[in-house]
């Protein structure tokens, strides 16, 4: 995310110093790291080998756990590396190319969570015409639409960043390549970039959560409109794990790319951003599947052929 004709490399300072902190931290983000992989994958293949996941719901919630497995392959393994072996330098490219993925990843999953919104809003307001609606080449389409809309968002930015240059440190506050540490070691004029940046970030945010708060009136009112108890309950439990999913990923964003005191508070920042990029992805997949009882079923049908091909 920067150009220079000097700095090449850049140093990442991580979390702490202190080497009993960092073995916790490796222990920590190692596990949380697998269980995500783990967890993201254990869906994905749910979706491909039960044929009661081939519904337009599943679809998204696929292609999102490869959008989380993405997402924190491209900033956590790089860390776990930097604590085991004490290397801390990246080189430029390096760097350029973990804020193209996280950015891009990052950005496309707001959109991807409002396609699921709809899906959801046209599953329970339509349902008569939800097979017409949510057909596959529509699915396809707003999946494509998704990943563009992330392209789009991130291009400004980053292109104003390959601009940037450093000539005072090559020392990065942070865990991994962001925005906002490198804004702050560059010796260039970054009003225009950090304008950019809050922009694309809140016009991602506003984008994407009006459609979520949209469809989810509608979908709220349609529930309220149902006769018998049973059936709200059926329809509030098919929208609380997406829900809840939204409730975290906006929460964390909102706090760093919309408080206007967060690039100051680096630790505080560090930290939120660590969290974004191990435990969300982690606790993503569990939300899903303890709370939807036809991936449970489908998990359960998983074991159960397993065990059978391994007893033969």
């Amino acid at each position: 995310m920067m150009r220079n004709d000097t700095v090449t490399t850049f140093i990442l300072l991580g979390l702490t110093d202190d080497p009993r902190l960092q073995i916790l931290i490796f222990i920590f983000l190692f596990l949380t790291y697998m269980l995500s992989v783990t967890g993201n994958l254990t869906i994905i293949t749910l979706t491909f080998v039960d044929p009661h996941l081939k519904t337009p719901m599943y679809f998204f919630l696929k292609n999102f756990s490869f959008l989380e497995i993405s997402f924190t392959s491209a900033c956590v393994p790089r860390y776990l590396y930097n604590i085991a072996t004490g290397d801390k330098v990246i080189t430029y490219n390096e760097c350029v190319i973990q804020v193209f993925f996280t950015d891009l990843c990052g950005v496309t999953e707001f959109f991807l969570l409002a396609a699921m919104s709809y899906d959801r809003y046209v599953a329970i307001c339509k349902p008569l015409h939800y097979v017409t609606i949510m057909n596959s080449r529509v699915c396809r389409i707003l999946i494509i639409c998704c990943w563009m809309a992330g392209l789009c968002i991130i291009i400004p930015p980053l292109s104003l960043g390959l601009n940037l240059k450093f000539c005072d440190s090559n020392i990065i506050d942070h865990f991994g390549c962001d925005a906002f540490p490198l804004v702050k070691i560059s010796c260039s004029d970054t009003w225009f970039m950090e304008q950019t940046v809050i922009i694309c970030a809140v016009l991602t945010l506003n984008i994407t959560l009006s459609c979520v708060v949209l469809s989810y009136t509608y979908i709220i009112k349609t529930i309220f409109r149902f006769p018998a108890v049973q059936q709200r309950k059926k329809a509030f439990s098919t929208c609380s794990s997406h829900m809840i999913v939204v409730s975290i990923t906006y929460g964390t964003c909102i706090f760093i790319y919309m408080n206007p005191t967060a690039k100051e508070e680096v630790t505080v920042n560090k930290v939120v951003s660590l969290l974004i990029s191990s435990i969300s992805p982690t606790l993503n997949p569990f939300i899903y599947t303890l709370r939807n009882n036809q991936v449970k079923k489908a998990f359960k049908n998983a074991i159960k052929r397993i065990a059978l091909l391994s007893t033969k």
